[in-house]
């Protein structure tokens, strides 16, 4: 068995370091053999996973990725043959997103004697998405979530708020980059009328669209968008908010961090295997909060049950 580690050592203000060198010492305790990748900047996950996995070997193989979801889902970009490797994901914050969903730990020692037990090691596999811009100019595999206009403005202005070398902004300054760039955000961004076409079949008109996100995971950071979203169903969970006023728009981002977005007659919640969403001008581009650019069409779709996560 081929252990490889790809491990972002500023994610979560350092937190990233302080897990590997638990894992480090336990591995080196009981005479482990392992790889060992430290990413820099961003892309270097993806471009570590693509040279991991870039071989015919039928050798068995587990990556281990420690780090915050970003780090993640570079990792499942670069991978050759995402359905052949098994992943063991230790977060430096179990709050958010993909580790918040599957109730992931964030203790290397117990998940490595996890992953090791005869008896213990469980494989969860969950879908992850697919994006697809300006007919095929751009494709991008998420985890958690992709989406058009204000998500994605406000996902661009939190990533330029910090270095590439940290995966996310942490503590007191982090919330406030979040919002301050929740303002910027509602400021810049303007209705726009579009629509959402579900699995080649049903096409809902909007004339005031906000955003429109793709979920896999419920989560986007601490805002609770995708209220159904279930990672094992096949399916992705289509948010669509439609109104003239940032006042709402603000008040509805309010109640998803509280969970409560799914009761507003502002919001459309949609499940669909694949969806063509459309905007009359092109707009902010996110996947996994990863701003893409700006483009006015975008194709999404559920990759079923492919993502091996090694508990």
């Amino acid at each position: 068995m081929r252990s490889c580690f790809i491990v972002n050592p500023n994610a979560g203000g350092g937190r990233g370091l302080r897990l590997w060198n638990k894992a480090r010492s336990y591995m080196n305790k009981r005479g482990m053999e392992y790889e060992i990748y430290f990413t820099d900047e961003k892309g270097d996950a993806r471009r570590m996973a693509y040279e991991i996995t870039d071989s015919d070997s039928d050798l068995p193989m587990v990556i281990f990725v420690i780090g915050a979801d970003s780090t993640l889902s570079e990792t499942l970009n670069g991978l050759k043959h995402p359905d052949r490797i098994e992943l063991v994901y230790i977060p430096v914050n179990v709050k958010y997103g993909f580790s918040r969903s599957l109730r992931l730990r964030s203790n290397p020692r117990a998940v490595i004697k996890g992953c090791l037990s005869v008896n213990g090691n469980r494989i969860d596999t969950v879908d992850y998405g697919v994006l697809t811009g300006e007919n095929g100019e751009i494709t991008r595999r998420f985890i958690n979530t992709a989406g058009i206009g204000f998500d994605a403005e406000l996902c661009h202005g939190i990533r330029n708020s910090y270095s590439d070398k940290m995966s996310s902004p942490t503590g007191i300054r982090g919330s406030l980059i979040v919002y301050r760039e929740l303002l910027r955000a509602l400021v810049c961004t303007k209705p726009v009328k579009g629509y959402i076409l579900l699995d080649d079949s049903h096409r809902i008109e909007f004339n005031n669209l906000m955003f429109v996100s793709a979920h896999i995971h419920p989560y986007e950071y601490k805002f609770k968008l995708g209220s159904y979203a279930d990672p094992k169903d096949g399916m992705l969970e289509i948010c669509a908010i439609s109104c003239r006023s940032r006042i709402k728009l603000l008040e509805l981002i309010i109640r998803s961090r509280l969970g409560k977005l799914k009761n507003s007659a502002k919001v459309r919640l949609l499940q669909c295997e694949e969806a063509h969403i459309h905007f009359d001008r092109p707009c902010a581009v996110h996947s996994d909060g990863d701003s893409l650019g700006t483009f006015s069409d975008i194709d999404l779709r559920c990759v079923t049950r492919q993502l091996h996560i090694i508990r």
